[in-house]
Order: C-alpha cells, then structure tokens, then sequence
C-alpha cells in the first residue's frame, strides 16, 4: 500500500465506512490520519435492527452512536458529521456543498480522497457524494489535487469503467474491519447477514477494492 500522511473520506451514510474499513485501519497503522465526512445520519433507513429496537424517531441518534463506534473501532481519528438530510444529497444546493468541501480540503490538505464512484454506486446518495467530490477536486490545480479513489459497487461496472485499480487485502485487519460493521447494531443483519459466522463467506470481506477516478 502507498503512504499518505492524511486521507480524506466522503460518504453519505453511517456504515458505508465499512466497505473500506480494511483499507483505512491499513492506513492508520502505517501512521495517516484519516478524517471522515459522513454527510447524514441515515436517518431514513428502513431498518430498525432485528429484532426491532429502533423507531423513526430514536434512529438518527442510534445511528449517530453506531457511527461513533464503528470509528473508534477503525482507529479514525477525525469524524465530521455534516447533517444533511438522508436520502436527498442529490437535491442539495451544488454550489454550496462544493464549497464546503473545497474549504476542507484546503483545511486538510489530504494527499488521498475516498469517495463512492459517481454513476457505479447503486445509491443516489452514493452517486451524488461521489459527483460532489469530482466536481470539486476537479476545481484543484492539476499539481495540488489529491488522488480521489472510488468505491464501485454497480452489478457490471466492472465491464463499463474497468477491473479495479487496487485491490488491498485486508486479511490483517479483519478484526477492525468486523468490529466496525458490528458496531452498526442497527444495520448489521442487513449488511452482512450471517457471513460474519461462516468462514466461507467472511473471506469476500477481506479484498477491499477502489478505482482511482481519473480527472481531466
């Protein structure tokens, strides 16, 4: 894996960390620190554990306790919740979410972006973080921008943008990666089912892969 002494991550929802939860335990073993930008709380989930111990009005506070956690877990060391409404970061003002995101960039100054794959996510929520990211980076002197790595999870992407530019094995911190999911008490049957308990299906977890998102 590459070094970076700080890495950005921009995702919409509590648990999408977990689908790099490897990778960036990975990173923060080798010394970089990692601020995570979670734009909602996931409010408007639909599930509510099983069984069922949420409601509509206690799940955005569960879900704000899950994201803690999980972090914790990975060993992030910089969690911002921007508080955007779940499920509409496609409708949001553009020019203002690029702003806020171009000035914490230029807080950070992150080497490495981490993002969902604009148009290969299966979420719009997804897809629109992604776009957001592009769009600003993009705005970025060739010579200053970070690299922005995507996670692609479209049924088929691989045929339209490609095999993977990195694929990490995550074999090592597995522990991290597993406790970081568990922590999303309210999701987690959902995410994962019962691979956590079978060791035939535990083994897709341990290959992180990401696209690097090429600019013009």
């Amino acid at each position: 894996m590459e070094s970076y002494q700080h890495i950005l991550v921009v995702l919409p929802h509590p648990d999408d960390e977990g689908i790099v939860a490897g990778t960036l335990a990975a990173y923060i073993a080798q010394g970089a620190r990692v601020t995570y930008i979670c734009l909602t709380l996931g409010e408007m989930g639909r599930n509510m554990g099983t069984p069922h111990f949420a409601n509509r009005v206690s799940l955005p506070s569960i879900r704000k306790q899950e994201l803690v956690e999980a972090c914790r877990n990975i060993g992030i060391q910089d969690l911002r919740m921007w508080g955007l409404h779940d499920k509409t970061v496609e409708f949001e003002d553009q020019e203002r979410l690029d702003e806020r995101l171009l000035a914490t960039i230029e807080e950070l100054g992150p080497e490495l972006i981490i993002t969902f794959y604009p148009g290969y996510s299966v979420h719009p929520d997804h897809d629109a973080t992604g776009a957001a990211v592009v769009r600003t980076v993009a705005r970025i002197a060739a010579d200053t921008r970070p690299i922005v790595q995507c996670i692609a999870l479209s049924k088929g992407c691989k045929e339209i943008i490609g095999q993977p530019d990195i694929t990490n094995d995550v074999s090592q911190y597995m522990s991290q990666k597993q406790a970081a999911i568990r922590s999303h008490r309210s999701q987690f049957h959902h995410l994962v089912g019962d691979s956590f308990d079978k060791p035939e299906k535990l083994a897709r977890f341990t290959r992180e892969r990401l696209w690097t998102y090429k600019l013009c």
